[in-house]
């Protein structure tokens, strides 16, 4: 069984305590933690294989993807490193924030 290593939970963890009181924290965290646990047990070995899972993923460049959460109300962007099995969470927010980052350079904490 493939063991994807995601770096680091604790992102999507506190991005779900941030939206305390919310009406989209319960649907935010439920996509979420679907995403997580089917992301764990993924054999990505290249981008098509991202997508073959994700039809609504999308690739942006090499290595960064960006995943609809909670029918697209919400995005995730991770940059995976398919050799080492290893997709480091880099931003996560609503699709508004999104249109404001640019993908391909954005960090954690930008």
């Amino acid at each position: 069984m493939w063991r994807v290593r995601i770096i680091a939970r604790k992102t999507l963890k506190t991005f779900i305590e941030k939206l305390q009181g919310s009406r989209d924290q319960k649907a935010v965290k439920s996509a979420l933690e679907s995403w997580f646990h089917e992301v764990r047990h993924a054999a990505w070995k290249s981008p098509p294989d991202v997508t073959r899972n994700y039809g609504n993923a999308s690739i942006v460049g090499k290595d960064r993807v960006v995943f609809n959460i909670k029918g697209n109300d919400y995005r995730l962007v991770v940059a995976v490193d398919y050799q080492r099995q290893t997709v480091f969470i880099k931003w996560l927010g609503t699709h508004a924030a999104y249109d404001k980052i640019n993908v391909a350079t954005v960090k954690y904490g930008d």
